[in-house]
């Protein structure tokens, strides 16, 4: 073979081969950093400075959505934790801590986690999750064009999730009227849903009562409140606070025979009666392709905002039977999931 025949045989495998890699594969020796910011390590790990490897189901898909990208922690990811396990006042330290480490991205979860960290840095991508209407919250310009550094997922399909869940306990329990709505008092709870509630609970002939709290301590007076004031059944608003004290919520609903609708699947694994929630585990999977546009030189203020469509009703029978209530067929027949 001539010279030149040997020269172009190189030049013809070597385009091969670069055709056969994959055109999104990772920068050789690039080690990318992520700052997490959280509530609560669902008692996975106790403590606030540490990433959980096992046991978290939400953690794991996360970590699954990285690695479907190319990015595995320990080895070409580094992420550092910060949770500020229900105490909002935490999350502005944690975010000047996190970004005093460089990070090239920030995660992070519920709205007062993400506002410390908007108000921190301005430059550092921050992709979101466990946020709801995050326009009118003041964190995005839009869903479709959300501006500045901040974009990611919202938790719900809007606002509308109160009245899904006033429906849901009617239908459970029709001769309810008098519901308590359990809130959080703190800043993630700016009263952008009491509009929403009251046509919603008008269409159903329900009255609402409103129950708040700000901090782990008042929660038993509150709950104890809702019996004095008559409540014939319990609605929560979803909030990251509650993360953090899910069995006590739940231990305490429980002793006043309440019937509950949580915003979340767990909350009836630990006793509760039933949840309609998002698939968390399909959101915070979804994160990865956030991180993965970002990290491949993407604007955040140029990444649309996605919706939730997966939606998961969880019903407890054994928390039924413990209240005497027998759940319609028409509601088990919907639900993804019934505890026996």
């Amino acid at each position: 073979m001539k010279a030149g025949e040997v020269a172009l045989s190189v030049f013809l495998a070597l385009t091969l081969l670069a055709a056969q890699l994959p055109a999104d594969a990772q920068q050789p020796g690039k080690i990318y950093r992520i700052g997490w910011l959280g509530i609560s390590t669902g008692g996975y790990d106790t403590n606030p400075r540490h990433c959980p490897i096992t046991g978290d189901p939400y953690w794991q898909a996360w970590m699954e959505g990285l690695r479907e990208r190319g990015y595995i922690q320990g080895q070409n990811l580094v992420i550092e934790c910060r949770w500020t396990e229900g105490r909002e006042d935490r999350a502005p330290a944690l975010a000047k801590e996190l970004v005093s480490l460089k990070p090239d991205l920030f995660a992070v979860y519920g709205t007062v986690q993400v506002r410390a960290a908007k108000q921190e840095t301005s430059t550092i991508p921050i992709v979101m999750v466990g946020v709801i209407d995050p326009v009118r919250r003041g964190l995005v310009a839009s869903l479709a064009q959300p501006g500045g550094n901040v974009t990611g997922l919202t938790h719900t399909a809007g606002v509308e999730i109160v009245g899904k869940y006033l429906e849901l306990l009617k239908e459970a329990v029709p001769k309810a009227v008098r519901v308590a709505i359990l809130g959080h008092s703190g800043p993630q709870s700016e009263p952008i849903f009491r509009r929403e509630k009251e046509t919603a609970a008008r269409t159903l002939g329900m009255t609402l009562q409103a129950f708040a709290v700000g901090s782990p301590e008042e929660l038993a007076g509150a709950i104890g409140a809702m019996t004095k004031a008559g409540a014939e059944g319990v609605i929560m608003e979803p909030n990251p606070f509650w993360d953090a004290h899910r069995q006590r919520v739940v231990d305490l609903i429980a002793q006043t025979r309440l019937p509950a609708v949580y915003p979340w699947r767990e909350f009836v694994h630990a006793g509760g009666l039933m949840s309609y929630d998002v698939d968390r585990s399909d959101v915070v999977r979804r994160l990865g392709g956030y991180v993965d546009k970002i990290f491949k030189g993407a604007r955040p203020a140029d990444l649309p905002i996605e919706q939730p469509t997966k939606f998961d009703l969880v019903i407890n029978l054994k928390t039924a039977k413990a209240l005497g209530l027998t759940i319609p067929q028409s509601l088990l027949m919907r639900a993804d999931e019934v505890i026996e």
